[in-house]
């Protein structure tokens, strides 16, 4: 699959929200009620996307589907569950306190 050039920008009301979008089309093409509900975006990073790349906390292929069909794709904060799994194990010499 062709790559896609990906804007990604994170919002200012709420912690760990982000914003993809075709760089070629920009913020522009986006509604205004999205935009009021994202707050004013803060660019992060552009980069080249297809479904095989390895993304931090989203899957590639939903991201690169995502922008092909709506033009857009919002990646939530995680959730209380997600944050408290991504937490390293206790040192071992502290595994036994109790």
């Amino acid at each position: 699959m062709t790559p896609i050039m990906v804007s990604a920008f994170k919002s200012p009301k709420k912690q760990e929200l982000y914003l993809f979008i075709p760089k070629e089309k920009g913020l522009e093409s986006l509604a205004d009620e999205l935009l009021v509900m994202f707050g004013e975006p803060e660019h992060v990073i552009d980069f080249n996307l297809t479904p095989e790349r390895k993304m931090p906390r989203c899957d590639a292929a939903k991201l690169y589907e995502a922008i092909q069909t709506k033009g857009y794709f919002m990646q939530m904060p995680p959730t209380e569950v997600e944050k408290v799994s991504d937490m390293p194990a206790p040192p071992a010499h502290l595994d036994n306190i109790f």
